[in-house]
């Protein structure tokens, strides 16, 4: 998965704590909403070896992780931890020198739905599910990735997210999904309204299950980030990512990097771009689009004034001094996108260097000569003399400007150093 960052932050009632380091191999994490504030009579004091220092921040578990525990050591085989179900309501539970072995550690990773990379397969699937369904946790983050689920458990999960919108984010990256996998999560996400980050890299949709994902997208309310890369799904499907683009009002992420979408593909999911008002980034990393496809993608930004597009990832493409122009006027009309390419052929090494020249070093360097600050440099060029301007405006005048010659790129960077990603640069972020 990808580095990117949140493009909208959690809400208040959403913690993410991580734990303390531990001096041993296992690590276990749970996000959960946390629960009312409960006083409790703390037991007496534990053994030295799993003595607990109990802080007084609010609790990480809720009523109904017990069960999923006693359920999880039961298809593992394994005596449940009495210590654990004691503590499991704090923050921190040190579990060194408990003789978990590696069943009994994977049974409290399934109570605890961070149980990434442990080979669940069906039965994991199941207990979880059962679990979603006949339990209002306050769970809200479940990170299943590499756990062997192939479609029958694609079924069992989707049927609980069916009925539980408390989950919000789900990694569901680097499992066995394929077409009919892609059925039962299109048919989810057309009734889910808790979802609003879902990953599904790394599996293997092909056609019909991609196209049925696509399908469950179009009148999707909630979902914001998606990440279908490394699904290798051809042209085909572009056509429906295309009208999802078209339909779909909320979707702000989209990653279909590594999918063998060529310049065909390109096309047809630039129709939707010309209308879509809601995406903000779109990657398509390691696709077979050339310049010409590239073009395509630009224009119909370009032909979309309600656009809000603000990274376009094509960074596997050359590209040309023509589409240097091109994109000139697209960056005219949205000076919030940033294109992200992988070079531009025959360009010469003096206007290479022109090119990439960073540009706060050149007004650095202007400010020092007439003894002044950044900051002073921005706001001479503020009709109002604040320290906060639209980016659009912004824009104008850096262009116009001569007192520090840039071109159309360097602008560019010094707008992406003082977006404040409101509309506005503030010249306080020099």
């Amino acid at each position: 998965m990808d580095n990117d960052k949140p493009l909208q932050p959690e809400t208040e009632d959403e913690i993410e704590i991580e734990p303390v380091r531990q001096s041993s191999d296992k690590m276990l994490y749970c996000e959960a909403e946390p629960p009312p504030t409960v006083e409790k009579v703390k037991p007496a004091q534990e053994n030295s070896e799993t003595d607990l220092e109990i802080e007084d921040d609010d609790k990480f578990f809720t009523t109904g992780q017990k069960e999923l525990y006693l359920e999880a050591c039961k298809l593992m085989g394994v005596v449940p931890v009495s210590y654990f179900i004691r503590n499991m309501e704090e923050s921190y539970v040190n579990l060194n020198h408990h003789g978990l072995g590696p069943r009994g550690t994977k049974a409290i990773a399934i109570a605890l739905v961070n149980i990434s990379n442990n080979h669940l397969g069906l039965e994991g699937a199941r207990i979880i599910s059962d679990f979603f369904e006949r339990n209002s946790s306050s769970i809200w983050s479940l990170e299943l990735s590499g756990n062997d689920f192939k479609e029958d458990s694609a079924a069992l999960l989707c049927q609980a997210l069916s009925t539980n919108y408390r989950i919000k984010k789900l990694d569901l990256s680097h499992n066995q999904f394929s077409d009919v996998g892609g059925e039962h999560l299109g048919q989810m996400l057309a009734i889910n309204v808790g979802l609003t980050s879902l990953d599904l890299s790394w599996n293997n949709f092909h056609t019909r299950g991609a196209v049925a994902l696509c399908n469950g997208l179009r009148g999707n309310v909630t979902l914001t980030k998606l990440d279908l890369s490394m699904n290798g799904f051809g042209n085909e499907v572009a056509l429906a990512l295309g009208e999802v683009l078209r339909l779909n009002s909320c979707l702000v992420y989209l990653d279909i990097g590594g999918n063998d979408i060529g310049n065909e593909g390109a096309s047809k999911i630039s129709k939707g771009l010309e209308s879509n008002e809601s995406l903000r980034v779109l990657k398509l990393f390691l696709n077979p689009i050339n310049m010409d496809g590239a073009i395509l993608l630009i224009l119909a930004i370009k032909r979309n004034p309600k656009s809000r597009m603000e990274e376009l990832d094509i960074s596997n493409v050359l590209v040309s001094e023509q589409f240097m122009k091109t994109l000139d006027g697209v960056y005219a009309i949205h000076p919030q996108l940033d294109v992200v390419f992988k070079a531009v052929q025959g360009l010469s090494p003096k206007k290479t260097i022109f090119l990439l020249t960073n540009p706060m070093k050149l007004i650095q360097s202007y400010a020092d000569q007439h003894k002044i600050t950044i900051v002073d440099f921005f706001k001479s060029l503020n009709p109002t003399g604040t320290m906060k301007m639209s980016v659009d405006e912004f824009q104008k005048v850096m262009i116009e400007q001569n007192k520090v010659p840039l071109n159309q790129y360097q602008v560019r960077e010094v707008i992406k150093k003082l977006d404040e990603k409101t509309g506005m640069v503030n010249f306080s972020k020099t």
